[in-house]
């Protein structure tokens, strides 16, 4: 039985149980439907610390906020799941909000942003063991590169470790690779066709097997090179929607390039967050129906 947002803290104090109890009796997909596309909202940013949308430092701090928003997302047509941390997932089980969702649990959280560790992204989210548990259907993990930082080493190694524990479990797992490096003191993600190509090899490359992974990767910053570095792998990906500025102009202008990227014959959809969950006219709503449009 679902319950309210305003119910949500109750429960957690009297019955702690109900979550897993939501999980058991939760109604399952297969990974791909009908449409043979996949359209994943996002929304594991806050278990980083990444609370920013543009220049509201503090918008994804209101949790009840946060949760409204996800589910008018989850309920437009042509959604087909969400990719969270624990405590999102675990407020969206008792809402009855992932009946018949596509739910894949965010594994890595440990780079907080802005940390001096944030390139040893340790795995600090659901496990390969949690996600079997909870009867979920995927995990992702965030593999940020930064070839000056020894962090990065750490989280090569356990991201391949987590591969092969969610293939042993026949569990897909969507990987995010970036190369990275530090500019004034904060990470960034170097987005050039040259950049991505490596990164998506690398990742590509990793554990002992490549069957249950997927990609989850940025249009590069010349959207031209897009079809060029999606040959790099046979993997199926999915594009992720990434910041997106502040005006209408920007939001259509991210559409534009994703719809052009999709077009290619490894991307099979897209997993967008704050751009959709927080858009600049504040229609949620519409955001998400034009995203789905595009697939």
């Amino acid at each position: 039985m679902s319950i309210r947002v305003s119910d949500i803290v109750k429960v957690r104090t009297r019955h702690p149980e109900a979550i897993g109890e939501a999980a058991a009796r939760r109604a399952r997909r297969p990974l791909i439907g009908d449409s043979g596309r996949l359209m994943i909202i996002a929304a594991d940013h806050p278990g980083r610390g990444a609370l920013a949308v543009g220049d509201r430092e503090l918008a994804m701090a209101n949790r009840a906020d946060l949760l409204e928003r996800l589910c008018l997302a989850l309920s437009r047509p042509g959604v087909d799941g969400v990719l969270a941390t624990a405590d999102i997932l675990d407020d969206l089980l008792l809402l009855g909000a992932l009946d018949d969702k596509v739910v894949i649990g965010s594994m890595n959280r440990g780079g907080l942003a802005g940390a001096a560790f944030e390139m040893d992204d340790r795995f600090t989210g659901y496990r390969p063991q949690d996600l079997d548990r909870f009867g979920f259907d995927a995990g992702k993990l965030l593999l940020r590169i930064d070839y000056s930082d020894p962090g990065s080493l750490a989280t090569l190694d356990a991201a391949a470790r987590a591969i092969d524990a969610m293939a042993a479990r026949r569990l897909p797992v969507f990987v995010e690779p970036f190369i990275s490096r530090r500019v004034g003191g904060k990470v960034r993600n170097d987005l050039s066709a040259e950049a991505v190509t490596r990164s998506i090899a690398i990742a590509s490359g990793l554990a002992g097997t490549s069957a249950y992974t997927w990609l989850k990767v940025p249009v590069t910053e010349d959207p031209r090179d897009m079809a060029a570095v999606m040959e790099t792998s046979t993997l199926p990906a999915v594009l992720l929607g990434g910041e997106v500025g502040p005006t209408a102009e920007d939001q259509a202008g991210a559409y534009e390039r994703w719809a052009k990227a999709l077009r290619l014959p490894t991307v099979q959809g897209l997993v967008v967050g704050r751009s959709l969950l927080y858009p600049a006219d504040g229609d949620v709503a519409t955001a998400v129906d034009t995203a789905v449009g595009l697939l």
